[in-house]
C-alpha cells in the first residue's frame, strides 16, 4: 500500500515509517499540518496516519479539509489524547479509526490492515466535463457550483452521457443503459427525458452541453 504519514514527532514518524516499510508498504512522511495537507490534494494514498497535534493545523482539521475537499481515502488518527471528546472530535472530523499514544506496533500494525480491508469510502471517481460535475458516490449533480436536483432516471441518463463525454451515444445504448430492466419503453420516452434533463442541467447556462445527433442519439460536449 501507498500510506500517508503526518506527524511532527520525528522518532515516532522514523519508528512508524521503519514498521510500514518492513510490513512491505510505500510510506510518504509530512512533518507540519499544511504539509500532509499538500500531499493529500496532490497525491494518491491508500491509507492516511495522521497525529492530531501538529504545527500549523491540527490533524482534526487535515481530516475534516480533506474530507470536504472529496478525499475517500481512510484516515487512522493517532494522538495522545485519550479522552472521549477528543476521540468523537476525530470521528466526526473524518477518521475511520483512532489510535492513542503508547501503543505497540503490532496493534498499530493490525489497525492499518484492518482499515485498509475496508478500501477508500468509494471508488467512483467524479464524472466532469466543463462545469458539469457528477458524484458517482453521492449521486449529486451541479454545475457551475450550482446543485441540480434530478429524478433517478434522469440521474442514470447523465451519468450514462458523462461516460461517454464528447462521443455520440446512440439510442439503443441509452435505453437499454437507463430501462434495461422494463418490458418496454415508448418511443418518445427517451426523447422526453433528454427534454427534462437539457431543460435542468442546460437551461440557465449559456453554453449548451447537452446535444442531438439527429437519427442516432445523444452527446455531451
Amino acid at each position: 500500500m501507498k500510506i500517508l504519514l503526518v506527524e511532527d514527532e520525528t522518532k515516532m514518524a522514523q519508528l512508524i515509517s521503519r514498521a510500514l516499510k518492513e510490513d512491505i508498504h510505500s510510506v510518504a512522511v509530512a512533518h507540519t499540518g499544511p504539509e500532509g495537507l499538500d500531499l493529500i490534494n496532490s497525491e494518491t494514498f491508500d491509507l492516511i496516519i495522521l497525529d492530531v497535534m501538529l504545527p500549523g493545523i491540527t490533524g482534526f482539521e487535515v481530516a475534516t479539509r480533506a474530507r470536504k475537499r472529496g478525499t475517500k481515502t481512510p484516515i487512522l488518527m493517532l494522538t495522545a489524547r485519550d479522552a472521549v471528546p477528543d476521540i468523537v472530535a476525530g470521528l466526526d472530523a473524518g477518521a475511520d479509526d483512532y489510535l492513542t499514544k503508547p501503543f505497540s506496533l503490532a496493534e498499530f500494525l493490525a489497525r492499518v490492515r484492518a482499515i485498509a480491508r475496508r478500501g477508500p469510502l468509494s471508488h467512483a471517481a467524479q464524472l466532469k466535463f466543463n462545469d458539469l460535475v457528477l458524484d458517482p458516490a453521492t449521486h449529486e449533480v451541479n454545475r457551475g457550483g450550482r446543485r441540480i436536483d434530478l429524478t433517478k432516471k434522469e440521474y442514470m441518463l447523465l451519468e450514462v452521457l458523462l461516460r461517454q463525454a464528447g462521443r455520440v451515444v446512440q439510442r439503443d445504448h441509452i435505453i437499454d443503459a437507463v430501462w434495461s430492466n422494463e418490458e418496454s419503453v415508448e418511443n418518445n420516452t427517451l426523447d422526453a427525458f433528454i427534454s427534462s434533463l437539457r431543460n435542468k442541467v442546460d437551461g440557465r447556462s449559456a453554453t449548451k452541453l447537452i446535444r442531438t445527433i439527429r437519427g442516432v442519439g445523444y452527446r455531451i460536449g
